[in-house]
């Protein structure tokens, strides 16, 4: 594999803010951008799950890489979501991404047409072919109900521009054999809050976040703890943090991040649809472990 830029880091899985109508919120967004720049994280990640990419049109897409791409200003990272279950869809979305002059790109398994572990290589080499820019996959078989084997992701390592894997797994198992054998220079992040700091133990090189929507400055010395090697203060941000990431998953996310976020006047709460607000009872839990916290 050639050596290419490792992402190493705290990132952020970004929301998509919407207005009360529906359509984009350009002035929160930019706004988010800042506030993730100010809290001193390594980058976002724009049009991912946490974004409610599955209800967002392609035209839109385009349009919100560019609005992140003009608002960091080269201060911070910015890979974006770029996957799709149609390899046409995700090459076009990746070329979007290269000309809106983001630096990387994300790309989730293809969804619900469930490929072989053959149909995954060629999709994801397909894309990698078609673009020159550095890709990074996302394996969350939760969502997708295939899982990337770690066979394909070593076959996948070595093709150009393929640079890491978000690790969603949730299966420590798996983990450790990606970090055990991709090769040196391959980017493993973790994919959920709850186990960055346990994959960074292993060896990880860092984190997508949701939780850093909210707190990017904890997130981010999180993982910069980890990264220096100073894994007590690390372990104890960990703790810390731990009530946030239970809270923020206790329905399908974005929906808990974005009705945080709206408990703090960052964003409207608003959600397309199929999402929709809270349920009361969780919705009280969430406002409890924010307060306890001192979040809110």
């Amino acid at each position: 594999m050639t050596m290419m830029t490792m992402f190493k880091g705290a990132y952020t899985a970004l929301v998509t803010p919407f207005a009360a109508d529906g359509s984009i919120d350009e002035q929160a967004l930019r706004k988010l951008v800042e506030a993730q720049i100010a809290g001193g994280i390594d980058g976002i990640v724009p049009c991912g799950t946490t974004g409610e990419s599955p209800t967002i049109t392609v035209e839109e897409q385009e349009r919100i890489f560019r609005i992140a791409v003009s608002q960091a200003k080269g201060r911070c990272t910015v890979i974006a979501g770029a996957g799709a279950n149609s390899t046409e869809e995700a090459i076009r979305l990746t070329q979007y991404a290269k000309d809106a002059g983001c630096d990387a790109t994300l790309h989730v398994s293809p969804y619900y047409n469930k490929p072989t572990q053959e149909g995954l290589f060629r999709h994801f080499r397909a894309v990698a072919d078609a673009v020159d820019i550095p890709i990074i996959l996302y394996n969350i078989k939760g969502r997708t109900a295939v899982n990337i084997e770690t066979e394909t992701l070593l076959r996948l390592s070595a093709v150009k521009n393929i640079a890491g894997v978000k690790e969603a797994s949730g299966d420590i198992s798996q983990i450790m054999d990606v970090i055990g054998s991709v090769p040196q220079g391959f980017t493993v992040l973790s994919g959920d809050d709850n186990l960055t700091f346990p994959l960074m133990a292993l060896g990880g090189h860092g984190v997508v976040s949701v939780a850093s929507n909210l707190v990017p400055g904890e997130v981010s010395q999180m993982v910069h703890a980890m990264l220096k090697k100073d894994v007590e203060k690390a372990r104890a941000l960990h703790y810390r943090l731990l009530p946030l990431f239970k809270a923020i998953f206790i329905e399908t996310n974005p929906i808990p991040i974005k009705a945080a976020m709206a408990m703090k006047g960052m964003i409207e709460e608003t959600y397309r649809l199929p999402l929709c607000e809270m349920q009361p009872k969780n919705r009280e839990r969430l406002k409890a472990a924010l307060g306890k916290l001192g979040i809110l």
